[in-house]
């Protein structure tokens, strides 16, 4: 049936267990706290098991936000304007965010949008030119592709 997480005995346990749970990927603030939650810990617990994370360097949001773009874009094909908006959704600071944006080459994201035009384009089997365009451009819009970029790759592919 359903796997329930057995609750923490104690602020140690539960500490080991973050500890793991951190471990095995990067995590941001907003998912430990909310799995902390989730084990019923109070707010006291919560702030010691945190500060111990961040100290012990488990949990750092910097880094978190690096992983998370160069992965995102590298195996998602994201743009930029998405990979923001999902690191905002966590919570993640500006700084950090723009941090996290370096870490993508110029040269390998406009490369990475040719790919990703062309692939598409070959796909839709609209006849209508005009059609063909907005489906294209609705696919990398959605995909968080800046709106510049993808209207410059359109006029260039068709």
């Amino acid at each position: 049936m359903f796997r329930t997480t057995p609750k923490p005995n104690s602020v140690e346990e539960a500490q080991r267990k973050m500890e793991r749970f951190c471990a095995y990927q990067e995590r941001c603030h907003q998912e430990v706290l909310e799995k902390l939650r989730s084990l019923g810990m109070i707010p006291e617990a919560i702030d010691q098991i945190m500060a111990n994370l961040i100290k012990e360097n488990y949990l750092n949001e910097e880094r978190f936000a690096k992983s998370f773009a160069r992965g995102k874009f590298r195996i998602k094909k994201w743009g930029r304007n998405r990979i923001v908006q999902e690191l905002k959704n966590r919570k993640i600071s500006t700084y950090n965010i723009k941090s996290a944006l370096s870490e993508i080459d110029q040269k390998d994201y406009l490369g990475t949008l040719d790919e990703l035009a062309l692939k598409r384009l070959s796909q839709i089997m609209e006849p209508n030119l005009q059609k063909r365009r907005k489906k294209l451009a609705d696919y990398l819009l959605y995909r968080g592709w800046e709106s510049d970029l993808v209207y410059g790759k359109i006029k260039e592919l068709t």
